[in-house]
């Protein structure tokens, strides 16, 4: 197993050269201001995924708006050392062509993180500071050990509990989840 060089920045091409050997072909990496970072997803975090996931594809198919995917990696043009790969990301116009090799060239209007174990709070902000910095509208931040869901935009921030509705405000208007779904078995 090849691991990358933690003393070095790595540029997206560098990256994308790093992702593409045999040997990393069943594993999953974002580059975090030009760190290579594996991501190790656990069951919880894949079944929690999968809730969400469900709820707005069943959205989606109900009101025609949109396109929700997992695991995808977006680029921001420009951007040199960043290949971010939320666990969801939805999309309000579903009319652009899916892109069947690499990354998509855009944020998502909704980026969808997953706390795992070895996340720290911090980086989850920071990651959430860098979609919205860089286009995306709304991200959702799930902590599973606290059953909770933090909801921030650039102008607003705040935190659906368990016992409370996550909603999908302006960007999904009419969505709506019980935060406990999201964790339910």
């Amino acid at each position: 197993m090849v691991v990358p060089d933690k003393s070095k920045l790595y540029t997206v091409d560098e990256f994308e050269q790093f992702i593409a050997r045999p040997e990393n072909s069943d594993r999953y990496f974002e580059l975090i201001n030009g760190e290579i970072v594996e991501k190790v997803p656990t069951e919880l975090h894949g079944y929690i995924s999968v809730n969400v996931t469900t709820e707005l594809r069943i959205w989606i198919k109900k009101t025609g708006k949109g396109r929700v995917v997992v695991e995808v990696r977006h680029q921001n043009p420009g951007d040199r050392y960043n290949a971010r790969q939320p666990d969801i990301s939805y999309y309000a116009d579903a009319s652009r062509p899916i892109v069947e090799k690499g990354a998509v060239y855009q944020m998502p209007d909704l980026a969808i993180e997953i706390k795992s174990p070895d996340d720290s709070y911090k980086k989850l902000r920071e990651k959430a500071d860098y979609y919205l910095e860089h286009g995306t509208k709304v991200v959702w931040l799930i902590y599973p050990e606290k059953r909770w869901v933090e909801v921030l935009t650039l102008a607003d921030f705040h935190i659906a509990r368990a016992g409370e509705i996550l909603d999908g405000g302006d960007l999904l208007p009419g969505f709506s989840m019980k935060v406990d779904d999201i964790f339910a078995g």
